[in-house]
């Protein structure tokens, strides 16, 4: 029998979007499983869309927040109310392939492996992208100098790991959440296959000199690395993101 996984799906404003995720995770091969949304605070026509799905099919929920908290605290709110053994991630701007579920599940229990990911591809309006293909394990030493973890390929095992959370912060909740995971495992284990795709034209393109400050905050404040520590990580993921953002 296949185990049941949860997937936490973040929205706001997503109205041009999320039909076409909500749509991929339907399409899955792999049937146990239940959409948790959480939306935050939407003003335009989100929600009417989620409700409409909703009333479609019980396997997906949608939770409302009473202030708007960022995508990691509408992440954490959907993890809260999941019942999977695993817990899969989705932005609501993001899709996924066919088979996604149905692999790196399959490839998850073979392997009793607590956290695992997966290459994705680049998209946007204009058609398909470049390819993203991650090393195949990363450990927390390695994870500090490049997040290689998609969060919209990221699983973990909750009956391994028990449930967790992502940081309280705006930006980098995910490689927090991957890096408290690593703090616990010896690796992450990625899986050689393209089974998601990654929007870049939406709004959650983020000015790359916000990003490398949020980095900076996030060594220093979340992570707690000595100065120079964060200076020898910061300045590594810069030029790694330079590299990947060449793809």
């Amino acid at each position: 029998m296949q185990p049941l996984v949860s997937i936490i799906m973040p929205s706001y404003n997503s109205a041009k979007t999320i039909a076409h995720s909500i749509e991929s995770v339907l399409k899955q091969n792999y049937t146990n499983w239940e959409l948790l949304i959480t939306d935050d605070k939407s003003i335009d026509e989100t929600i009417s869309i989620i409700n409409e799905y909703v009333t479609k099919d019980k396997r997906i929920s949608l939770f409302k927040n009473d202030q708007n908290l960022g995508a990691g605290g509408s992440r954490n709110r959907s993890i809260k109310e999941a019942k999977g053994k695993y817990i899969a991630f989705l932005d609501s701007d993001d899709v996924w392939l066919t088979d996604k579920l149905f692999i790196q599940i399959d490839y998850m229990q073979k392997n009793n492996v607590a956290l695992s990911y997966t290459w994705y591809q680049k998209f946007g309006n204009d058609g398909d992208g470049g390819f993203v293909q991650p090393k195949l394990n990363i450990t927390y030493q390695q994870l500090l100098y490049s997040n290689i973890i998609g969060c919209l390929t990221a699983v973990y095992d909750a009956e391994i790991l028990g449930k967790r959370y992502m940081p309280l912060i705006r930006k980098r909740q995910d490689m927090g959440l991957w890096l408290n995971i690593l703090n616990d495992i010896d690796m992450a284990f990625g899986i050689p296959q393209v089974l998601a795709k990654y929007r870049v034209d939406s709004g959650m393109t983020q000015n790359k000199l916000n990003v490398l400050k949020w980095q900076w905050s996030f060594y220093r404040e979340v992570v707690g690395l000595s100065f120079l520590q964060s200076v020898r990580c910061f300045v590594i993921y810069a030029y790694k993101g330079f590299v990947k953002n060449q793809i």
